[in-house]
């Protein structure tokens, strides 16, 4: 039987890191004076998201277990005409999961912190940062309104925007955190669009209400056009997802994030942040399931992503951009496979890659501390052999990545593949084709990454004063470089996150595989319409139990095509370590396309911005100076100048002009009536 969750319990989840956030972040900083210090601060930050993961982790079990639910109005802000804008929780399946996942991974990422940060004279700040994140991120996927998440959405926003830039005197920081809040207005634009067309036709803010009102919405056309109003809707708003999962061509600003500390890549880039556009969608899937067209869009953009992504994700030299441009790569797979309708498939790959990737960020973190910050894996080698704790948990956070049999990645993976080839929606032979390469693309990525930096010859006391593809690029300020002392494991607070992170990056795939895709957990949160799209219906008739699953992926076309991946990059990398050299002579037109990222950057920066400053600069000189100032200010002032110029010269002063004038005027009178009266 269905209960009903504690509204008081649920609010203490966001308000918990709130005040953690609030304490370190004015107590701890000059802002406050300085009243508390370090210890003060991550104890503060830790026990309020603490206190956030075991409430979330609680609100799961009730959610799973005992089918409870909660959906109620926690604060009325105003009601403007019927429209009302509140604070509310929507607490299911969907909720009560990412819930539990942004709280451990934070909690997990609050811990690492401790070790990471130790020598930045931020400390207090980052904790408040991250805290404020943690706080943000709940309040969206607890919304059940789109006020709220609107809410969220922005404030994730913006304290990835701190985040980023959070060593504020590195250049490079502030480039790259103003690419990101310019790029995430471009989404948020759309996103704020269809809100407002929802707002406008719905009459409404709720979840509920509008999901009750989606089929007469869907008989409805966009004023003006014969296009379908649910059909827009829905691109606006997975325009926002764009955005903020950095899907194609909206991608560019998520790879110049990791110049901010690597908690944060973990936290926000990898987790968290990158997925609430993942997550929207999965919520308005009962908006989704009325457009083909807004699904196939859907698809063919995660295809792109998921495939050009990993590409780029060969040629990176630095550790922290080879896993981001995982990540652009992973976040086009969810995409995926909410274009074709699995939506609670993009949402069981969410929740796996949430812990293997946050898992591989910190462990690139650990191997940056023992390897004295220097980032570039051209210059590191055995590095197993100094941190072997790292090594074991990268290794696993690798082999689930790429999607091997039994381990969290897999079960999401091979699903995502299946659910597409079973799709007939437009688009879907794409999108098959770029999964399955991706399959290949990302285990090559992957393992070369890992054999570079744990295996093979030792480079690191070979390693120039400062490694960047960038010779303008400025090294890290807060950090010291001394790239030619032996590598070191990282301290406890480092390793553990790694260790816990790699338990479910191994298991929770085969645990929960049968509830989220299979059975009821996600019934009264994800809507698909079978007879229209019926592919996770033949999945079902498919599956036999995630073992047998795992048993047959070893004879799937997937497994060896992530074995090739693995093969190729130990033979390049380890056997014949002359051979990437040559083909890169050998390719170096293609090579010079990936290096530079598709000229997308080049086209943002000089076609994009720098017409945006032409348009600006047209419209200030010919619209605001010449139109506006010059016309109708500046001119309609000279029109009337000019007439009180003329009218002035028949003030001669003199009687004799005006009694002419009279007479004049007398007989022009007299002429006229008389003309009117014949």
């Amino acid at each position: 039987m269905s209960q009903t969750l504690s509204a008081s319990a649920l609010l203490a989840v966001p308000l918990a890191p709130l005040a953690g956030a609030a304490l370190a972040g004015i107590l701890g900083t000059t802002f406050g004076g300085n009243r508390i210090g370090r210890t003060l601060s991550h104890t503060f930050t830790i026990l309020g998201v603490f206190i956030a993961f075991v409430i979330s982790a609680m609100t799961l079990k009730s959610v799973a277990m005992d089918g409870a639910r909660f959906n109620q109005t926690i604060y009325e802000w105003m009601v403007v005409g019927g429209l009302k804008m509140e604070v509310g929780f929507l607490v299911d399946g969907l909720t009560a999961m990412m819930m539990f996942v942004v709280t451990f991974v934070s909690l997990m990422v609050h811990i690492y912190t401790i070790g990471y940060m130790e020598e930045d004279d931020g400390y207090n700040r980052f904790f408040s940062y991250i805290s404020l994140f943690t706080f943000s991120m709940l309040m969206l996927v607890m919304s059940n309104n789109f006020l709220q998440l609107f809410f969220g959405w922005e404030a994730v926003g913006l304290v990835s925007y701190l985040l980023i830039g959070f060593w504020f005197n590195k250049p490079s920081a502030i480039f790259a955190n103003m690419k990101a809040f310019l790029v995430n207005r471009v989404g948020d634009f759309g996103f704020i669009l269809g809100i407002g067309l929802i707002a406008a036709f719905a009459g409404t803010l709720s979840y509920a209400e509008t999901f009750a009102k989606a089929e007469e919405i869907a008989k409805l056309t966009f004023p003006g056009t014969d296009w379908m109003l649910v059909t827009v809707i829905c691109i606006c708003l997975f325009i926002g997802a764009m955005g903020k999962s950095a899907q194609f061509p909206l991608h560019v600003w998520l790879p110049d994030s990791m110049e901010g500390p690597t908690p944060i890549s973990a936290l926000i880039h990898a987790a968290t942040m990158v997925t609430a556009g993942i997550f929207m969608v999965a919520r308005m899937s009962p908006l989704f399931e009325l457009s083909d067209v807004a699904l196939s869009f859907i698809l063919v953009i995660g295809a792109i992503t998921a495939l050009f992504m990993g590409f780029l994700g060969i040629i990176q030299n630095d550790i922290k951009r080879v896993v981001a441009y995982s990540t652009l790569s992973q976040l086009g797979y969810m995409t995926v496979a909410l274009g074709a309708s699995a939506y609670s498939v993009a949402v069981f790959h969410l929740m796996t890659h949430a812990f293997f990737k946050a898992l591989l960020f910190l462990a690139a973190g650990s191997v940056i501390i023992g390897m004295h910050h220097n980032q570039d894996i051209r210059w590191m080698g055995n590095v197993r052999k100094y941190m072997p704790i790292t090594w074991i948990t990268s290794l696993i956070g690798s082999l689930a990545l790429i999607g091997t049999p039994l381990f969290a990645g897999f079960y999401s993976k091979d699903s995502i593949i299946e659910a597409v080839h079973l799709s007939k929606l437009p688009g879907a032979g794409f999108a098959y084709f770029a999964v399955m390469a991706g399959v290949f693309v990302t285990a090559f990525y992957s393992f070369r990454l890992y054999f570079l930096v744990f295996h093979g010859k030792e480079r690191f006391d070979q390693a120039p004063a400062h490694h960047s593809d960038d010779p303008a690029e400025e090294p890290d300020p807060h950090h010291h470089h001394d790239e030619h002392h032996t590598p070191h494991e990282s301290p406890w607070v480092v390793t553990v996150p790694l260790i816990l992170l790699a338990f479910p990056s191994v298991v929770i795939g085969f645990l929960t595989i049968g509830p989220m895709l299979y059975g009821d957990f996600f019934k009264d949160a994800i809507f698909v319409n079978l007879e229209r799209h019926p592919g996770l219906e033949e999945m079902t008739k498919e599956f036999h139990g995630a073992a047998a699953m795992a048993l047959h992926g070893l004879t799937s076309p997937v497994f060896w095509l992530a074995l090739a991946g693995v093969v190729l990059a130990w033979y390049m990398y380890m056997v014949n370590t002359a051979l990437p050299a040559r083909i890169q002579r050998m390719f170096r037109p293609v090579y010079e396309v990936l290096e530079n990222k598709y000229y997308m950057d080049w086209f943002n920066e000089n076609v994009l911005a720098r017409g945006a400053r032409l348009l600006g600069v047209g419209l200030w000189k010919g619209g605001d100076q010449a139109v506006i100032d010059g016309t109708m200010v500046n001119g309609s002032a000279h029109v009337v100048g000019w007439f009180a110029g003329v009218t002035r010269r028949l003030q001669s002063g003199y009687i004799y002009h005006y009694a002419l004038a009279m007479i004049v005027g007398v007989f022009v009178l007299m002429t006229w009536f008389v003309w009117l009266g014949r």
